[in-house]
């Protein structure tokens, strides 16, 4: 498998330089990911783009994903408003092919005002489930003229919700071109499944393995209140038994990439050797 790092990068991505890349490839990670807010993409060129691709070349690494960041919903109910972040997605699918990058994330959005990744009532009904697909469909098409495979970010509090809804909508969509992320520290759902994670991350594995195409590897923490709060955490020091789930996923996507995400710069390097350290014990070869 290969590793790599959402982060350490400056904000527009046309900035990057060979000393930010060196900083990544010093904690042996090859691959470098970044995301761009899509309203700005309209003025990002061609050019630009390709001096971004050969930097990265240059380095001896690869961009494995790019991501496009939009806070409009993919089913929201007034169909300009899909209109609208499909023309965005569609300039973002162009902006990945000329950065030859590996995958173009996009996340669904939610019918809450409040945030992409909030719950809403609305987000589990029948007809916004049609609108998700049928808005799907659409980014497939553009993502399949221009050869580039779309990655979708998905959460228990989302539409996408569980791995069963994921292959169940991508089945819907019917686009070889359209896949999700395995970043399985988003589908744990309750107590038991943190506390017994081997049998829920192989469940987690089983089912969307065959429709990633990119992983974020992650840690979980249980942390305290009067609900349920199940919070990110650093590789190697949460519950999860993360030397399985990097197995799963070698098994089946020995040439893909694992990314690393959701830290502060400093944490990086621990980070980073956690992982390297927990493959390495695990005899899991890494590149």
């Amino acid at each position: 498998m290969r590793l790599g790092v959402v982060g350490m990068l400056p904000p527009d991505f046309r900035d990057i330089s060979s000393e930010h890349l060196n900083a990544i490839k010093a904690l042996n990670l090859t691959g470098t990911a970044f995301h761009a807010p899509g309203d700005q993409l309209a003025e990002v060129t061609t050019e630009e783009c390709h001096e971004v691709r050969d930097t990265i070349a240059a380095a001896n690494m690869t961009l494995p994903q790019f991501g496009i960041g939009f806070s409009e919903c993919l089913f929201d109910p007034d169909e300009t408003v899909r209109a609208h972040v499909v023309g965005l997605i569609e300039r973002g699918i162009e902006v990945a092919r000329d950065l030859a990058a590996g995958c173009c994330l996009i996340r669904t959005g939610s019918r809450s005002p409040t945030g992409s990744y909030h719950p809403h009532r609305e987000n589990r009904t029948t007809e916004a489930r049609g609108q998700l697909v049928d808005t799907l469909k659409r980014v497939a098409a553009k993502a399949e003229v221009e050869g580039v495979t779309i990655t979708i970010e998905t959460h228990a509090l989302t539409i996408m919700g569980s791995p069963e809804i994921n292959r169940d909508v991508l089945a819907e969509v019917g686009s070889a071109r359209m896949t999700v992320v395995m970043d399985f520290v988003n589908h744990f759902q309750n107590l038991d499944q943190v506390y017994a994670n081997q049998a829920r991350l192989k469940h987690i594995f089983a089912i969307m393995n065959p429709i990633s195409a990119i992983g974020h590897v992650k840690d979980v923490k249980l942390s305290s209140g009067l609900v349920l709060h199940i919070d990110e955490e650093i590789p190697g020091v949460g519950e999860l038994d993360l030397a399985l789930a990097l197995k799963l996923w070698h098994d089946d996507h020995p040439d893909d990439y694992m990314l690393l995400e959701h830290l502060p710069a400093e944490k990086y390097p621990q980070a980073a050797a956690n992982v390297h350290r927990i493959l390495a014990d695990a005899g899991i070869p890494v590149y």
